[in-house]
């Protein structure tokens, strides 16, 4: 990216009381995070011809003035891969005015950093450059494939992430594979949980009495006495929130490997984490239900019919059944 001249923008009201850090890095695609935060620091990043702190909220009118940027092979080095970019492409299942759904293949970042050069987020901006407000709504690990939102406009954004904050509005479910025979008495599991550096640098999520509320509802779809498949929908959203409530439960998602246990997923020669975000059931901006189901991958089905012996189809068609049975 480079900017040959000074730009000076008006906020509008799609921006009302978003923080200037947050808009910059949109706006600023490519540029590092660390250099956004030294532009302002050094108020070289100005709004209405003062000095603006990075939590400082913008308002509609304002006038924000950008110095002239360049940067180069290090924005080149963060550009997404022609086949990462393919795979999101192909990967859209759900769009409207206001968002759209993905269904992330496992194995790709939903955004850069880490030692990832870009991900999702990144390869969408690519391909609909003239798509300036592409947002993520929510965050997907790594090695978790399934749906995946991204607000198109900003007022999207906070309605989407305040339906998640108060669990009104937006239900997320997944399909988590898990060791061993999996209590069907164990509907929740209700364990705080905390977040801890590691002593390399990384950070783990663990259930902690400090750890901040977690809940996570689980219904036992198919079992085996070494292998379960579970419907997991998390209430709240903590970091690795269902990963960590299988794993400390003792039934740790198949093909895990940081709450895990590896020498089982080693003898399955597993070539995946089996967590998938099958289902999303929210609210619209006009209020009308809107259902999202993403079909797993083959190697995913390819799992379940070898190790649970069943079809997932016809699995999924007996869970809405015994939903209907219920109400």
């Amino acid at each position: 990216m480079t900017i040959k001249a000074v730009q000076m923008i008006e906020i509008g009201a799609e921006d009302d009381g978003q923080r200037i850090d947050n808009f910059l890095f949109r706006v600023l695609k490519g540029v590092p995070k660390s250099r956004v935060y030294r532009l302002l620091r050094r108020g070289e990043v100005r709004v209405n011809g003062g000095r603006a702190k990075p939590m400082r909220r913008l308002r509609a009118g304002d006038t924000l003035r950008i110095p002239p940027l360049r940067v180069g092979d290090e924005a080149e080095s963060r550009a997404p891969s022609y086949s990462v970019i393919e795979k999101v492409k192909n990967s859209i299942i759900y769009e409207d005015n206001e968002m759209l759904v993905l269904n992330k293949p496992s194995g790709i970042a939903v955004h850069g950093g880490s030692g990832v050069n870009a991900g999702v987020i990144e390869a969408l901006r690519r391909l609909r450059p003239d798509e300036r407000r592409l947002e993520l709504v929510h965050r997907l690990d790594r090695a978790t494939s399934g749906c995946l939102m991204v607000a198109k406009r900003r007022s999207a954004l906070l309605r989407l992430q305040q339906a998640l904050r108060d669990k009104v509005g937006l239900e997320k479910y997944y399909l988590a594979v898990v060791h061993g025979e999996w209590p069907e008495a164990r509907t929740t599991i209700e364990w705080p949980i905390a977040r801890r550096e590691l002593p390399t640098g990384g950070r783990l999520s663990e259930v902690s009495e400090d750890g901040k509320p977690a809940l996570t509802r689980f219904a036992v779809l198919a079992a085996r006495p070494s292998m379960t498949l579970l419907e997991a929908s998390p209430i709240t959203g903590r970091t690795h929130q269902i990963r960590v409530h299988c794993g400390v439960s003792g039934h740790p998602v198949v093909g895990d490997d940081k709450y895990g246990w590896h020498a089982r997923d080693e003898a399955l020669s597993v070539e995946r984490m089996m967590l998938h975000a099958y289902r999303l059931v929210m609210l619209g901006a006009d209020e009308q239900p809107v259902i999202v189901t993403a079909p797993p991958e083959p190697r995913f089905l390819s799992f379940i019919k070898d190790n649970i012996n069943n079809s997932l189809e016809a699995i999924l068609s007996a869970r809405s059944q015994s939903i209907e049975t219920a109400r």
